[in-house]
């Protein structure tokens, strides 16, 4: 309807939605909240989410998008939304909305900074595609319709990945990639399934990116994006900010690069130093974080059609840590369930438990019950931000190091973040307090209630 008319069909869309949500409980109080407050958006031809819409409609096929908001908003979103707050109640976990997984530790790239370009051939890892499609079988029973592939190098498993997507169309699949290998057949092979969109790894422009990911990169993955634009295929950007590369990465060019490109969501993220030898010093300064920030809130969201997630600096919005099944896991090239991408430590396998069993382990229920990790939600992480809380959950559940060739001690890794961690709590204390979030959580406190009773 949308595709057809955007103005002349949106009411008609906004009482649809709006019957539906008053037909049971398929749609909960907050969810009707946003969905009405998207309205007021997309009413605005100037506002910047409307224009990202149109930024859709006239770029992105229309059946891929049609599949997208099924999959995502209804299975995900509302369907798969309910039945994880069931799970939750009924099993006293956390059930994620999205599950992170590695088909292999396998990468044809040795980046600097990445745990990945430590494994030997030796020490690579892979599941096997029935571990793949169980995990994917299992998380849909349990509500979780999202599933994003890491690695190593996802598409190094381009097959399998497109056997997923076909074998459970009712999904939405994307995949960190560094695009090297995205050629002209599987950009065919995503047009025809229409249930996965990928997120390529990008530093910055040539310069920046190929320093870190090797002589080439660049222009690889800037051809991958074209191949998939030729196709009216939807795709987006991940970027990895450090001390180094962070002037390229906000630049007014960089960003009007992406939109130029085609690219309709960026995932922003800062560096982590996790492995052996990983270079403490790409750590983004707390100047930097607190410029990430006003970059991302103060411009972009305002004035640039992509949509952008700054991890770490959104913790405002979902509440702290997401990590732990609150919104997702990690579960490596070994079967390892951890609660997060850079936290490598586990005390449950999918090889040995079922999904659910995983959930209710007591690393991820000692995530259930520490989070929030500090009542300042902009210092959401127990790793980056908030020294001591990993170490404490790790040594309290007998958690143990999941990397293949270094296990690396908990407390080693903690000191590595410990100076940026005091700067930043510094830095962002005066963000917090201009928060709206912050407001509400005092207001709660005054009138005697839990203060983070707004997180659920």
């Amino acid at each position: 309807m949308l595709y057809d008319d955007f103005d002349g069909n949106l009411p008609k869309v906004e009482s649809m939605v709006n019957k539906f949500a008053g037909s049971g409980d398929k749609i909960n109080d907050a969810q009707l909240r946003l969905f009405n407050m998207v309205m007021g958006y997309m009413k605005d031809p100037d506002n910047n989410w409307r224009r990202l819409v149109d930024n859709v409609i006239n770029n992105v096929d229309r059946e891929v998008a049609r599949t997208f908001v099924q999959n995502f908003f209804v299975n995900s979103v509302t369907l798969g939304g309910n039945i994880q707050r069931q799970v939750n109640e009924r099993e006293g976990c956390n059930c994620p909305w999205a599950i992170l997984m590695d088909p292999t530790t396998a990468c044809n790239l040795h980046c600097n900074g990445c745990w990945a370009a430590n494994y030997t051939d030796s020490k690579q890892k892979s599941m096997t595609f029935d571990e793949l499609n169980s995990i994917i079988t299992q998380g849909k029973e349990l509500g979780t319709y999202v599933y994003l592939y890491t690695g190593g190098e996802p598409t190094l498993r381009k097959r399998d990945l497109i056997r997923l997507c076909e074998l459970h169309p009712d999904c939405y699949f994307s995949a960190f990639t560094n695009g090297t290998l995205v050629d002209e057949e599987f950009a065919d092979e995503i047009a025809r399934v229409k249930n996965f969109m990928p997120a390529f790894s990008i530093e910055g422009f040539e310069e920046a990116t190929d320093a870190r990911r090797g002589k080439g990169t660049f222009a690889k993955v800037t051809h991958a994006m074209d191949l998939l634009r030729e196709r009216r295929l939807p795709f987006g950007a991940s970027i990895c900010y450090t001390s180094q590369n962070y002037d390229s990465i906000t630049s007014d060019e960089f960003i009007q690069f992406l939109v130029d490109k085609g690219v309709l969501f960026a995932w922003i993220f800062t560096y982590m130093p996790v492995g052996l030898g990983a270079p403490v010093e790409l750590l983004a300064t707390a100047e930097q974080r607190s410029g990430m920030y006003h970059k991302v809130r103060d411009n972009w969201r305002n004035n640039v059609p992509i949509f952008f997630a700054d991890f770490w600096n959104d913790g405002e919005y979902t509440g702290g840590c997401i990590a732990g099944g609150r919104r997702y896991l990690h579960i490596n090239a070994g079967g390892d369930a951890e609660p997060c991408a850079f936290i490598h430590y586990s005390d449950s396998n999918i090889r040995e438990k079922s999904l659910l069993e995983c959930y209710k382990s007591p690393l991820f229920k000692s995530y259930q019950a520490h989070q929030p990790f500090n009542t300042n939600m902009l210092r959401p992480c127990p790793l980056l931000d908030n020294p001591g809380r990993l170490s404490e959950m790790v040594h309290e559940t007998g958690a143990k190091s999941t990397d293949y060739t270094h296990p690396e001690d908990v407390d080693e890794l903690e000191s590595k973040t410990k100076a940026v961690a005091e700067r930043w709590a510094v830095a962002s204390e005066p963000l917090w307090e201009k928060s709206p979030k912050k407001r509400l959580s005092d207001r709660l406190a005054a009138e005697g209630k839990d203060p983070n009773s707004w997180i659920s």
